[in-house]
């Protein structure tokens, strides 16, 4: 174990029993530090890592979510935050599903407002206590979470400019072809043959 990891893994620790019964998890791995909490203490243990002289990560770098459809709490919320004074980086990660949303850093971290509306908004994710939760890039009226695992690749609606209308139009998406299954010789056909060119180089 390197120097700096050494010192992450103590700091990991630190935390850890600076928050008896939190039931967080803290991991170092190439020399980055993990903390995964659940949601129900995400804001205290924020607020600790900002604060405490040992810790002192004032800057709000960045918040985003994962998904991973499989698991019942399909969503992690991946927040990153730094520490000029200690010059460390530290990551914290919650987990939650659908409808349970995680209570929102704006009183910790301002800065948190619209990178929560950014991961409600391509997520779905529902951040309570966010005082202005909307969707912040995509359009009016847009259906689903386009970073959902399971949003089609096509979207929905299709968005065009209108040369006779001279507007802005929405439209249903329409495919000009059916799906294929694609190969790298022919974007049309697939591969019959059983042995590609080329093959014949491998064993000599």
């Amino acid at each position: 174990m390197s120097t700096e990891a050494g010192s992450l893994a103590d700091l990991g620790a630190a935390i850890v029993a600076a928050h008896p019964g939190a039931d967080i998890v803290a991991t170092v791995r190439f020399d980055e530090l993990t903390l995964v909490v659940d949601s129900s203490r995400f804001v205290d243990v924020v607020r600790f890592l900002r604060d405490d002289p040992a810790c002192l990560f004032i800057n709000f770098t960045d918040l985003c979510g994962v998904d991973y459809p499989q698991r019942p709490k399909r969503f992690d919320v991946v927040l990153h935050l730094l520490s000029p004074k200690h010059n460390r980086r530290i990551r914290v990660k919650t987990m939650t599903d659908e409808v349970t949303p995680v209570p929102s850093l704006i009183d910790v971290f301002p800065a948190a407002n619209w990178f929560e509306r950014e991961t409600y908004d391509l997520y779905g994710i529902l951040f309570s206590g966010h005082p202005d939760l909307r969707r912040i890039l995509t359009d009016y009226g847009f259906e689903g979470h386009p970073l959902r695992k399971d949003f089609p690749m096509t979207g929905f609606v299709e968005v065009r400019w209108d040369d006779q209308e001279k507007r802005v139009v929405n439209e249903p998406v329409r495919l000009t072809q059916e799906f294929r299954n694609w190969d790298f010789l022919s974007p049309w056909e697939g591969i019959e043959i059983a042995a590609l060119p080329g093959d014949e180089k491998a064993s000599q």
